[in-house]
């Protein structure tokens, strides 16, 4: 079975300072991105919301993932723990500053289907949220620094 792929990517008129700190406190993931709710169900140390961190999302799908790499303002790594039929699925949000100031998101993810024959439908319809998510966040940072 071969492992799916999915790389989106999406560009800010803000900073990565300002896309990160989005991204990475998941209380605010319900604002700017397709989730009824998403909490913290188990904080990481010593930053909350950091590496071993377990991040609990409703919505279309009940997800859950654990936060696996932090790198203020340029990265934001994740696996997959429940919610969706793939196994080994592993997320990378990587944040490069552009040259007018704004910030270029590229999310990257690899799975396994756990039903023969998926893998196409999960990297089509889990990519398509994925890139909305990603947009959604490039405008939600840019709209939080025109308001700020």
């Amino acid at each position: 079975m071969r492992t799916g792929r999915i790389d989106v990517q999406a560009t800010s008129d803000a900073p990565p300072s300002e896309v990160f700190a989005l991204l990475h406190d998941v209380t605010t993931w319900p604002e700017w991105a397709d989730f009824a709710t998403a909490r913290l169900e188990r904080p990481g140390a010593p930053d909350p919301n950091g590496v071993g961190a377990i991040r609990a999302f409703t919505g279309h799908a009940n997800t859950r993932e654990e936060v696996v790499a932090v790198e203020q303002d340029r990265h934001l790594g994740y696996v997959l723990l429940s919610g969706i039929p793939i196994r080994d699925y592993r997320a990378d949000v990587r944040l490069t500053p552009t040259a007018s100031g704004g910030t270029e998101i590229s999310w990257r993810s690899s799975f396994r289907a756990k039903v023969p024959g998926t893998t196409g439908l999960i990297e089509k319809r889990l990519g398509a949220f994925i890139a909305d998510t990603a947009a959604r966040l490039a405008a939600a940072a840019a709209s939080h620094r025109t308001s700020a």
